[in-house]
């Protein structure tokens, strides 16, 4: 029954690794495609093979998220099943209603969950999930408005002297490169967190002598992600291309480098940060140079309810999904 549930949560994992894959696909490709700088199919295809070479980078995020959240001694793989259930039902649920939702932060709130039903306080890494998931969960879209709106500044100062016409045809042509950069760097941030989930339930199983990453883990992660963002996800891509505020090229542009910087910086670290707040933050960055009033702040506001909500509500679904998990198997 051990080797069943082994290959259930492994299967799981790399379901939810596909969910994540379209349900993040918008933040991906969003801003190119509301610029029209690329076709939607074009976007989506640039994006899955950037992030499926994203998944390769390094492992630092993967072993943050296995060893960094919940205790890997008390973990079993009822406990990480549950966590991964919770997280799939909170994705496809904000999915369905269109909001941009943290993937990242449902998986994290699904893990916690299940580990405090499961073991209490103590099944929870406190200090390191303050330190890693906490404390650069609220910074990175902070630093993902402020980049943005500074490197806006800076352009329309350098091409102040360019006409609107032609800054729009230099920018698209930017985004391709913008685009793809943010893509490899959401690749290298997100796949490692599903590497991360099977290399602890391969450890709970007793499969691994110490935690690590194997090879086959990598490429299937990168390959779930990859088929995900393929798919796409184009209820959420209208709500941040366009509903936030209107998106001209070389706003697109600023929100991809600034946020897909803030993440490659995060991935260096072993931050599991969540790639839907740094470009969501990055996106009002860009719209708050023009003016505050720019900014669709109602559409913004729900946006960060969505995030607000998603630990304890995935947390609340894995928790209860625990003990039936446990009679079962």
């Amino acid at each position: 029954m051990e080797d069943v549930l082994l290959i259930v949560v492994i299967a799981t994992a790399l379901f939810f690794d596909f969910t994540n894959g379209f349900h993040d696909t918008a933040n991906a490709v969003a801003t190119s495609v509301s610029t029209r700088a690329l076709t939607p199919r074009q976007a989506v295809t640039v994006a899955a093979l950037a992030n499926l070479a994203g998944a390769f980078v390094t492992t630092a995020v993967a072993k943050t998220v296995g060893q960094g959240i919940i205790d890997t001694g008390l973990a079993t793989q009822q406990t990480i099943l549950a966590a991964l259930l919770g997280a799939i039902a909170w994705n496809l649920f904000t999915w369905y209603l269109g909001l941009p939702s943290s993937s990242s932060h449902a998986l994290f709130g699904g893990l916690i969950g299940a580990a405090l039903v499961q073991s209490g306080s103590k099944g929870v890494e406190w200090d390191g999930l303050v330190e890693k998931v906490v404390i650069p969960g609220i910074a990175s879209p902070i630093l993902g408005f402020i980049g943005a709106f500074v490197l806006l500044l800076v352009l329309y100062w350098v091409f102040v002297w360019i006409t609107p016409g032609a800054g729009n045809r230099l920018f698209r042509y930017g985004q391709m490169l913008s685009g793809t950069w943010f893509a490899f760097t959401h690749g290298a941030n997100d796949a490692q967190k599903t590497m991360g989930v099977i290399a602890l339930a391969l450890f709970a199983h007793g499969s691994l002598d110490e935690f690590e990453i194997p090879t086959w883990v990598k490429i299937a992660a990168g390959l779930a992600i990859a088929a995900g963002t393929y798919v796409g996800g184009w209820r959420i891509m209208r709500t941040l291309g366009q509903r936030v505020f209107k998106m001209e090229p070389v706003d697109g542009f600023a929100a991809q480098v600034s946020a897909g910087t803030v993440l490659y910086a995060a991935t260096h670290f072993g931050f599991p940060v969540s790639t839907t707040q740094c470009i969501s933050g990055a996106v009002m960055g860009a719209g708050a140079t023009k003016r505050f009033s720019a900014v669709r702040w109602g559409v913004a506001g729900n946006i960060v309810f969505a995030w607000v909500l998603t630990i304890p509500a995935a947390a609340i679904v894995a928790g209860a999904l625990y003990w039936p998990l446990e009679a079962v198997f």
